[in-house]
């Protein structure tokens, strides 16, 4: 067929009939500027800090709302750095179509497709548009990403081909017939991917945390809400206290779990795993179960002819090689297996008169020429239609199957019906007789054998599942490392009832003959039995387990069908990059659990603070542009947490850890916080009543506060708040670099939470902000642009032997676990 001209083509792409689609991996430049700026947690912040400037409080407003957007800008550089390098490997993975043009076949991206293009679908390839089928010899399409239905689809000539449905058996011509918006194409391309977008354990929590505490923070505004209105309504205190209560969401999170994903897929990428989920990474670190296909998996699928036999005296083993030469020479289409035994065998090809192609659903392949219908595929598979053999086939034929399986060969029957030459149903055969067995050799990938053990090592429990007999898998598996093979075939896994199933799929570690529809159900079995399970696979016949898998791994050289649904990708289908992955999704689980750490403590402190002063009638704790020593308290913390990671195996749920971690520490420095607050209030109002304040105290304090000192009442009371407020900032600022340490500790004497780190940068950090921090507090310029009055060196020292007191008792509550043997814990 000679397709389209290239002047068609133009003609037809300026009348708007191209095949308009997006390709696109991830989010694009303007959704990731738009998500991360003008976030609903940022919209609130602008309307604070709108609110505040009106209200002529220019530095709070930059204080309160330059912290998110300080974040945002970091998300946003981050997230677009890490997408230029995803994007740029994603091109290498570019799915391609083959058309008709011109007369001559022509390999083109999808988004050049026009109406009318003639296009060449060929097994294991996915329909990108719709379209009318044109060839004469039928194909096999699997619609189940369409319809969820598994059983194939017998095409012929005129049928309707569906985009989004592959071509499992054939080979054939179809012609466009809907492109771009009219097509299936871009909702199905993209529809597996998004049909399985779903949320991590660390997701789940990290949103639960942050509902969590919108709720406290929705409480707490209500309450000082209503106080305000008894007390007689003011409006900037108002707009000042929603500016910190907004603070305290831990919106950053957010930030924290996008920018570690950016960051760990483009560092994975450079190991050659292309991350087509961003939370694919994470999701690997959660896995106890990994399952895999044998072929293409396992091993490389370079399969090569070893031997035949023959079981039928009228043929030597050269007759019958050349029969099984003929066969796979005259079939529509070739596999691996039809294309090793070509090159191994003699035969020419002949005129075939009906054809049941291979469909890993069958596991078999029928030709029907003049002289009978011969059959080649699993022994196991073909039993049933050789006459007295379905219940107990020949010792002789059974015992030379075992001994080539338990050598870890690929064994097929090679049978015949001389008396029939028509084929008339899909599924069906005539009566056959054993003419051979033949095998065929396949090896190892590299590094399968390293990367099993490895997983073996981290606890992760290895199945796997092949189409191929139970003991050629078994036999392999164990050449790869595995040690224990219990093993059982499709057909024995059909005849369990489901509570038997339970208990073989908990016990079994090699499964063979087993048909598409098992493999989704034995991944379905093991996510209900409470596993976290990841698949790999290369062939059409494993897309119905990847997609059903919690995280789903193609490889390159597979199918473009499961490159399509797959969470990532292993480019050039190597094992290597797998253990990396799985240390870089620990790497981002230890770093955004430590931030959560930091994260929860600072808002569980502030809500405890603010209540504690409100029940004491101690006025709010906090000025808007405090809020802004978050920085460094949390944000530049959490970003490094993030950013050099160490991997975190989590041995109990992270909502139990946090609760252990943050209620001790929150607790504590409620008390350590409320008791400075109220006696440095109480100390400064007793001071200024009794005792006489120099002239430049004065001045200061009444151009933070707006009154006249012996004039205006609240003069006093107004001071005094200002100046509990810098002790109570600086002490928790400090509480909180020394977080950092108990995290990571450098020394036995923080060892109270996690155990000695040799992580260096920690310490480092800890000690660049503390003195940064110290700087601020003492510099008058700096400790008034974040809303403090400038500290002396004796409060200052006091803070310090306050902190270490403070760190003593933490490390003891929790090395004592004492918090929860007062809860009975």
């Amino acid at each position: 067929m000679v397709g389209l001209t290239q002047a068609e083509v133009a003609a037809r792409r300026a009348r708007g009939e191209g095949n308009t689609v997006n390709l696109d991996n991830g989010r694009s430049y303007r959704q990731i500027i738009r998500t991360n700026l003008f976030s609903f947690f940022n919209n609130i912040l602008y309307a604070i800090g709108l609110a505040l400037i009106l209200l002529g409080q220019f530095n709070d407003a930059l204080m309160s709302v330059g912290l998110g957007v300080l974040n945002a800008f970091i998300g946003t550089f981050q997230e677009i750095r890490a997408k230029r390098q995803l994007d740029k490997v994603a091109l290498l993975n570019q799915p391609r179509v083959i058309v008709r043009r011109d007369d001559s076949e022509q390999t083109i991206h999808p988004q050049e497709l026009v109406l009318g293009d003639v296009i060449v679908l060929r097994s294991g390839e996915q329909a990108v548009v719709d379209g009318r089928f044109l060839s004469d010899t039928p194909v096999e399409m699997d619609e189940s990403l369409l319809t969820g239905e598994t059983d194939l689809v017998r095409k012929q000539a005129d049928d309707t081909i569906m985009s989004g449905s592959f071509c499992v058996t054939g080979t054939g011509l179809y012609e466009a017939e809907k492109v771009g918006a009219d097509s299936y194409a871009n909702q199905v391309t993209a529809s597996a991917r998004e049909f399985r977008i779903s949320y991590t354990p660390l997701q789940h929590n990290v949103i639960f945390v942050v509902r969590l505490v919108m709720f406290i923070v929705a409480i707490i505004s209500l309450i000082l809400f209503a106080a305000t209105l008894l007390e007689g309504f003011n409006f900037p205190r108002l707009v000042e206290m929603a500016a910190v209560l907004t603070g305290l969401v831990p919106y950053g999170l957010f930030t924290m779990i996008v920018v570690g994903y950016a960051l760990g897929a483009a560092k994975i990428a450079r190991q050659g795993a292309l991350v087509q989920q961003t939370n694919a990474i994470e999701s690997l670190s959660h896995i106890d179960v990994l399952c895999m296909d044998k072929t293409g998996t396992l091993t490389t699928n370079r399969l090569q002819f070893e031997a035949v036999s023959s079981l039928n005296n009228q043929f030597t083993d050269e007759a019958v090689g050349q029969l099984i030469g003929r066969f796979v020479r005259s079939a529509s289409t070739q596999n691996k297996t039809d294309e090793a035994l070509a090159n191994g065998l003699s035969g020419e090809a002949q005129a075939v008169l009906a054809e049941i192609p291979f469909a890993s659903a069958r596991k078999w392949s029928a030709l029907a020429f003049a002289d009978g219908v011969y059959a080649l595929g699993a022994l196991e598979m073909l039993a049933p239609f050789l006459p007295g053999t379905a219940v107990a086939p020949p010792t002789n034929l059974m015992q030379q199957a075992q001994r080539w399986a338990e050598a870890g060969l690929r064994v097929l029957l090679f049978a015949y019906n001389p008396q029939v030459n028509n084929l008339t149903a899909a599924n069906s055969l005539p009566p056959l007789e054993p003419l051979a067995l033949v095998c065929l050799r396949d090896e190892l990938r590299p590094f399968a054998a390293e990367t099993l053990a490895a997983f073996e090592e981290l606890g992760i429990e290895l199945k796997i599942i092949s189409g191929d007999s139970p003991h050629t898998v078994g036999a392999l598996a164990r050449q790869a490392g595995m040690k224990n093979t219990r093993l059982i075939s499709g057909p024995d896994l059909e005849a369990l009832s489901d509570g038997q199933l339970q208990g073989v799929v908990k016990e079994t570690m090699v499964y063979g003959r087993i048909s598409p529809a098992q493999k989704q159900t034995l991944v379905d079995t093991l996510i209900q039995q409470g596993h976290y399970v990841a698949m790999i696979g290369d062939g059409v016949n494993d897309v119905l387990s990847i997609k059903k898998a919690h995280v789903g791994i193609a490889m390159q050289s597979g199918s473009q069908a499961t490159r399509n649904i797959a969470d990532m990708i292993l480019l050039d289908d190597s094992f290597a990059a797998l253990r990396p992955a799985f240390k870089e999704g620990q790497d981002i689980v230890g770093g955004l659990s430590r931030s959560m750490y930091l994260f929860l403590v600072r808002v569980a402190a502030f809500a405890f603070v603010i209540m504690a002063a409100a029940m004491m009638n101690l006025g709010f704790p906090f000025e808007p542009a405090q809020v802004a020593l978050t920085l460094f308290t949390v944000g530049i913390p959490a970003f490094f947490f993030t950013l050099w990671a160490r991997p975190l195996a989590l041995k109990e749920n992270i909502l139990r850890s946090l609760t252990r971690f943050v209620m001790p520490a929150s607790l504590l420095t409620l008390l350590f916080a409320l008791t400075i607050y109220t006696v440095v209030n109480f100390t400064v109002q007793n001071r200024m009543t009794h005792f006489s304040i120099p002239p430049d105290v004065v001045q200061k304090f009444e151009q933070q506060t707006g009154l006249t000192y012996t004039i205006d009442e609240g003069f006093t009371s107004a001071a005094a708040t200002i100046v509990a407020q810098t002790f109570l900032s600086v002490f928790l600022s400090y509480t909180a670099f020394v977080l950092i340490l108990f995290l990571e500790p450098p020394h036995p004497w923080l060892e109270g939470w996690a155990r000695r780190s040799d992580q260096r940068w920690p310490t480092i950090l800890t000690a660049v902000l503390w003195l940064v921090f110290t700087i601020v507090a003492l510099w008058e310029p700096a400790s008034t642009y974040f809303g403090l009055v400038p500290m002396p060196p004796p409060g200052i020292l006091l803070i310090w032997l306050l902190v270490l007191v403070w760190a003593w008792l933490l490390r003891q509550l929790w090395r004592k676990n004492w918090l929860e043997r007062l809860l009975g814990g």
